[in-house]
């Protein structure tokens, strides 16, 4: 048995192949997204909408109305607000209900809900107390239950999911002090020893972790003779001699998670328990990524519709200059902009879980799309919701009920809201996935004529094949079904969709033409133009939205009572889109990313540190990133399995 090796130091070039390799590289069925970023409207993917089987929605429903009536009646939002903490008797219900269960087959003793049924469970929990709506999302959309469904053995199903569904709380470690969104730095290790591993290292932010009785751990194996190594991935039991949970974290909201640093000292894992081979760990990850990030959109879909409801009832009760506030222009565009948006995450949610559901489509870039747009608009909602509220927005639930007045947690919700920017991949790195993902065509027939260190053989064939690629795409983007005026007609009645729906057709087309010539710009350098990338993935995420309300609407219309007013939400939203996409392409090409950089190697030089000058620095004593060096823990263990 070897010391475990230390902290591995990688090159920027490295970590990029580390990523790489974990990306799925082959595209085997058809992607919406992927198809709008190449210029290629394909509303058949999506439209008509596509609907659950009556035997799902049934079953579906009649969990929906259980869990409705716990918690109404044994969820107090306020009191894990307060005590920051959710009460193990609500835990205890939960899984008595098979809440713990939503997503795992029947015959593993789970629900089996749809992914649509299982996101509309969540938001259901998440807007009676958001922790809740996270402890049963990190157990099942990222914990144990997702990549076994994917990638585990019959054994290891049979062994480890009726536990997940009724009684065993799971959480997913791969974050360290020291690494984020660069797993090529991963310095958690698993030793060979035998039929086991040895894990040695510390995780830090392990959602569920301060409560969990297993965990999806990612750490690295050391390449020897036998073993091939790299990151990979195993189930561990949270009562394993040498796991201790060393603290237990808080934050600025979300007050009521289990969330910790779990440090593994000698922590012997059965090789049985390794998910996968060797080496697969983020590839396994991040294909547990692509649907278990829907969860996330469905906890801003819950926050949309209560910032809806807060708003319309307190507008109408707020009155100043002799009228309800609603009736002034400057608060009427705010509750026009929640009412619209709300619709629209509601309609990526729901159409990009129904995508998952049917499995027809790759849907890895819709679902970052909806994690990413889903996450920016809602904190924007609630960012207004509180501006509608004005003062009242600012105080806390519990001030505001001690002098007589409704408890509305307006603030609370902006602050639990912040995180959904950072969870499951910060905006900035879904910007650079999503980017990736999209360009994927362009650096499959042109990647070796832009990298620098292919061969000139090399360059001169892939010159070859993106001519004869070029030569056959590049045409398509000149004229579509968007310049046709009788286009979409299927989307025309009281109220007119069919111009959106063009609108998209041509504006993906031009999409497509400005990433063509920003590759042709800018050619291998294109990686580094973060600020570029952003915008093309932003616009290409309101373009998604804007078909998955028109494609809803459609739905409503044919099938529900209210479908006029889905039609009049969604052409609300669509004109609103459509001025954001139109700001977008204008700082494509007129933006200040070049001065950006100027100022910040000024900044980071100290040019500028004058600045700073005239205030005092409340932080305390202590370094920047805890160490993390493997050993036996030092302190207490505050695992709190609940029984």
């Amino acid at each position: 048995m070897s010391a475990p090796p230390s902290k591995p130091t990688v090159s920027e070039r490295e970590a990029r192949e580390v990523a790489e390799a974990a990306r799925e590289q082959e595209w085997r069925k058809p992607s919406f997204a992927k198809e709008l970023f190449l210029g290629r409207f394909r509303l058949d993917l999506v439209h008509p909408h596509p609907l659950p089987s009556e035997e799902a929605a049934q079953r579906g429903e009649e969990f929906l109305a259980k869990l409705r009536d716990f918690c109404e009646t044994k969820v107090d939002g306020a009191l894990i607000e307060r005590e920051a903490q959710i009460p193990d008797e609500v835990i205890n219900g939960l899984k008595e209900l098979g809440a713990l269960g939503m997503k795992i087959d029947t015959k593993y003793g789970g629900l089996g809900l749809t992914q649509v049924y299982y996101n509309k469970a969540l938001a259901l929990a998440g807007s009676a107390s958001p922790a809740i709506g996270v402890l049963l999302s990190a157990h099942q959309s990222i914990g144990v239950p997702q990549p076994l469904k994917l990638f585990g053995t019959d054994e290891q199903k049979e062994t480890f999911l009726p536990r997940c569904a009724r009684t065993d709380i799971s959480a997913f470690l791969l974050t360290e002090p020291d690494v984020g969104s660069d797993p090529a730095r991963l310095a958690t290790t698993a030793v060979p020893d035998g039929d086991d591993y040895l894990l040695d290292g510390v995780k830090l932010w392990t959602t569920n972790g301060v409560v969990a009785d297993l965990l999806v751990v990612m750490a690295r194996v050391p390449k020897s003779e036998d073993h091939r190594g790299g990151i990979t991935a195993f189930v561990v039991e949270t009562n394993s001699p040498g796991i201790t949970v060393e603290n237990r974290n808080a934050f600025m909201g979300l007050r009521g998670i289990e969330n910790g640093v779990t440090r593994f000292h000698q922590v012997r894992v059965p090789a049985a328990n390794r998910i996968g081979p060797e080496g697969a760990g983020l590839k396994i990850a991040l294909t547990t990524l692509n649907t278990g990030r829907l969860s996330l959109p469905a906890s801003c879909v819950a926050a949309g519709k209560w910032c809806l409801k807060i708003a319309r009832e307190w507008s109408a009760a707020r009155e100043q200059w002799g009228k309800p506030i609603a009736q002034h222009e400057a608060v009427g565009s705010k509750i026009s902009f929640i009412a619209a948006t709300t619709f629209a995450l509601e309609a990526v949610t729901d159409l990009a879980s129904q995508m998952a559901d049917e499995d027809r489509n790759d849907i890895r870039i819709e679902g970052a799309l909806a994690k990413l747009f889903a996450s920016e608009q809602a904190w924007l909602m609630a960012d207004e919701l509180v501006q509608i509220r004005g003062g009242r927005g600012f105080e806390t639930a519990a001030s505001l009920a001690a002098r007589g007045e409704r408890a509305v947690p307006a603030e609370q919700v902006l602050r639990d809201l912040r995180i959904n920017r950072i969870f499951e991949g910060s905006t900035e790195i879904m910007h650079l996935l999503i980017a990736r993902e999209a360009v994927d065509a362009h650096l499959s027939v042109a990647g070796d004529l832009i990298d620098p260190d292919k061969s000139l053989t090399d360059k001169a064939k892939a010159g070859a094949n993106a001519g004869v690629f070029y030569a056959k795409w590049l045409p398509k983007l000149v004229a579509g079904q968007g310049q046709l005026p009788y286009s979409y007609n299927e989307f025309k009645h009281e109220v007119d969709l069919s111009v959106h729906l063009r609108y998209v057709e041509r504006t993906a087309r031009k999409l497509a033409r400005s990433t063509f010539y920003a590759m042709s710009r800018w050619q291998g350098r294109m990686e580094t133009k973060q600020g570029f990338l952003g915008r093309i993935v932003d616009i290409g995420a309101e373009l998604f939205a804007m078909s998955a309300v028109c494609v809803r609407a459609e739905l409503l219309r044919t099938t529900e009572a209210h479908g006029r007013e889905a039609y009049q939400l969604a052409d609300a939203f669509c004109r609103q889109s459509r001025i954001r996409i139109e700001e977008l392409f204008g700082r494509l090409w007129t933006n200040t990313d070049d001065l950006d950089r100027k100022v910040v190697k000024g900044v980071m030089s100290g040019t500028y540190e004058w600045l700073e000058d005239g205030i005092v620095d409340p932080s305390g004593e202590g370094p920047w990133i805890a160490d993390a060096t493997p050993g036996a823990s030092e302190k207490d263990n505050v695992h709190r399995p609940i029984r």
